[in-house]
């Protein structure tokens, strides 16, 4: 016989079926904590890498902003207004790029302190345990 969600009904089994039983259940759980602790491994390494790949794009595009300042204060010092106003804005226009691509590597690696540690549910389940013995 079988409950609504699939399970077998184990009542009517002796305890020598159920103490049987005992060294598959601890099996499939080690192997079910592991699989957890791989996938919270490769989502965590993936956050971490697409957050780095973000700073290193905000670098990039600040390492570029330095020659465009440099190009504003000679052009502001010994040109005419509009080659300096130019200047200022492509500055800018990359400053702004610049904030924006560290935001996102930011937000990025603060998903990584959000994500479940599947050793902190393992130790849960093991206080749980505990507590009721």
């Amino acid at each position: 016989m079988t409950t609504p969600r699939g399970f077998r009904d184990r009542s009517e089994d002796s305890i020598f079926t159920l103490l049987g039983d005992i060294p598959e259940l601890v099996r499939n759980l080690i192997v079910a904590e592991i699989d957890s602790a791989k996938a919270w491994v490769s989502r965590t390494a993936k956050d971490a890498g697409v957050g780095a790949g973000w700073f290193v794009g905000a670098l990039f595009v600040l390492f570029w902003s330095i020659p465009v300042f440099g190009t504003f204060v000679i052009a502001g010092l010994s040109s005419w207004w509009p080659v300096w106003l130019s200047a200022i804005v492509v500055f800018g226009a990359m400053l702004l790029l610049t904030i924006v691509l560290g935001l996102l590597g930011f937000l990025r690696f603060r998903k990584i302190g959000k994500t479940p540690n599947p050793a902190q549910s393992i130790a849960i389940d093991v206080k749980e345990v505990r507590d009721e013995f």
